[in-house]
């Protein structure tokens, strides 16, 4: 069969790779654990996706194309290594490898000239232009001058919270809420029992979720956090945009990860109205689709795959992208 492509979509906590044609057909689909080069090495990540790899790949069968988008191909090098392990592990004729932000931006949009921001349990962004050139961060956190997503919302909260409660910070419904999530009298003993290991510090990063509840009720310092997290996401897009000459011409804004994709009125509302003050022009999404969705069409983009394809993948992978 020809036209056979892998697509592999490795975030840092699962791993998608499907099996298809130029045409549309999605012959099989398998998930697993997290397959990024930081969380697991560069060895790790080779090991996680050959077992998917084979338990989707029919012995065999003759693969013309991997495209493989990875958490973690951050750097130039990294990207490189990357493209080099791929390609020596030999699962298809030619690789394609790049950052997952890709395969997110290709799942929300056709259109050539794209600009992404993730906004999950941390944030990123990239862009693309009609003629080839990028835009990236270097997206290593706070040592890269990174702010945003679920755990920084959830860290600020608690501290905007203990603040208020306090005195230090200005009065805040957040205070109540928070003890209340953790069934402590007061937030001072959510510290104390965080401090002791009385409360596991895993539960922290859910009350990026109580923030928005307290924001909607409309407690201001709340409200001012999510409006925080709105500036940023405008301030990484207009960069992006701004570096590919987009800002004054039509391109996508496609909006994704976690904290995004649940659409929360106070920071949807603020970003879509920001970013369309920014760029005229813009054409904003969230996707609905997976981003092994994104993966496959650029895999099938890269194969010469004709126009009734798409749809057809959509069809197989999850509904069209939402329009904002």
């Amino acid at each position: 069969m020809s036209g056979l492509y892998l697509a592999i979509d490795g975030g840092n906590s699962k791993t998608d790779v499907v099996l298809g044609t130029a045409t549309g057909e999605v012959l099989g689909h398998v998930r697993g654990g997290t397959s990024s080069p930081h969380n697991v090495g560069l060895d790790g990540a080779i090991a996680v996706l050959d077992g998917l790899i084979r338990s989707v790949v029919p012995d065999g069968t003759v693969v013309d194309l991997v495209a493989a988008y990875l958490a973690g191909a951050d750097l130039p090098i990294e990207v490189s290594r990357l493209h080099e392990a791929v390609t020596a592990a030999g699962w298809a004729r030619r690789a394609l490898v790049d950052n997952d932000c890709f395969a997110l931006l290709r799942s929300g949009t056709s259109m050539p000239d794209a600009v992404t921001v993730v906004c999950g349990a941390g944030t990123n962004c990239v862009g693309r232009a009609a003629d080839g050139r990028t835009a990236r961060f270097v997206a290593l956190g706070p040592i890269s001058g990174d702010w945003g997503g679920g755990h920084d919302l959830a860290d600020q909260t608690l501290r905007l919270a203990a603040r208020g409660e306090d005195g230090r910070g200005r009065p805040t419904a957040l205070s109540a809420a928070v003890a209340g999530y953790f069934g402590r009298p007061t937030v001072e003993a959510v510290s104390i029992a965080l401090h002791l290991g009385e409360i596991d510090r895993d539960e922290v990063p859910s009350l990026s979720e109580l923030l928005f509840e307290v924001a909607a009720a409309g407690d201001v310092v709340a409200g001012g956090l999510v409006s925080r997290q709105a500036t940023e996401i405008l301030a990484q897009h207009r960069v992006a945009a701004g570096r590919l000459d987009l800002l004054w011409r039509p391109h996508a804004l496609v909006l994704g990860g976690a904290v995004l994709r649940a659409r929360h009125p106070l920071l949807h509302d603020e970003v879509v109205a920001g970013a369309r003050r920014q760029a005229p022009h813009v054409e904003i999404s969230v996707p609905s689709v997976p981003p092994i969705t994104g993966a496959a069409l650029l895999a099938m983009d890269a194969l010469g795959a004709p126009p009734s394809a798409e749809p057809l993948l959509r069809a197989s992978l999850g509904a069209e992208a939402l329009t904002a």
